[in-house]
């Protein structure tokens, strides 16, 4: 159970990235300040820098939601299930509560595509995302892989795979403030994880 200081600190985390987003829609990425940001989501400049250390990465961290909650979907899934047939609940589960496919999220998917100053920071953030899942897979299979090779390949693979995912999705979308169907993406999910199990080797 979550004490009551995490989820205060997780609600003003959640509010400060959520500001961000509006505010760099509204006005673009570059005219943007930490000041307004700040004063946007109702906290102190010194409260700002203790969740980020600037304004990119409070907004990468808007597009970095959904891999967090699919990190965290994983982790709570039954012990019984494989890695792959896990990640794949994980990912629907995430999907169906619309961490992943809510309007916000994907505004901010489409916000860091066309931001090349917000790239650099979104790959600090894949590469921290991939390590997080490498220790839940890591936990799973059981000790003794901590070390080894499997864990690591598995969160790179599997991540990079539903990114392809999610950039098919995106690119379906014929209103860019609406998000496309949702079955659409869970389609192309089966579909990634199948490729995945069955391996990328072909004659």
């Amino acid at each position: 159970m979550t004490g009551r200081r995490e989820r205060r600190k997780l609600a003003t985390r959640t509010a400060v990235r959520e500001a961000a987003l509006r505010l760099a829609l509204r006005h673009g990425v570059e005219n943007v300040t930490v000041e307004q940001i700040a004063a946007e989501a109702d906290i102190a400049l010194r409260t700002f820098f203790n969740y980020f250390p600037g304004k990119e990465e409070a907004l990468v961290a808007a597009a970095a939601a959904g891999a967090e909650a699919l990190i965290a979907e994983f982790r709570a899934r039954p012990a019984t299930e494989s890695v792959l047939g896990a990640l794949r609940e994980a990912v629907l589960a995430v999907a169906d509560r619309g961490d992943a496919t809510g309007r916000d999220y994907v505004r901010a998917l489409q916000l860091v595509r066309r931001s090349p100053s917000l790239v650099p920071h979104q790959l600090a953030v894949l590469a921290a995302q991939e390590r997080a899942l490498a220790e839940a897979v890591a936990e799973r299979v059981g000790p003794g892989t901590a070390g080894g090779i499997y864990p690591a390949l598995c969160a790179a693979t599997a991540l990079t795979a539903l990114r392809v995912v999610m950039d098919r999705w995106l690119e379906r979308a014929t209103d860019p403030e609406q998000p496309p169907p949702v079955d659409v993406l869970r389609e192309d999910v089966d579909q990634a994880i199948a490729v995945l199990a069955g391996g990328l080797d072909r004659p």
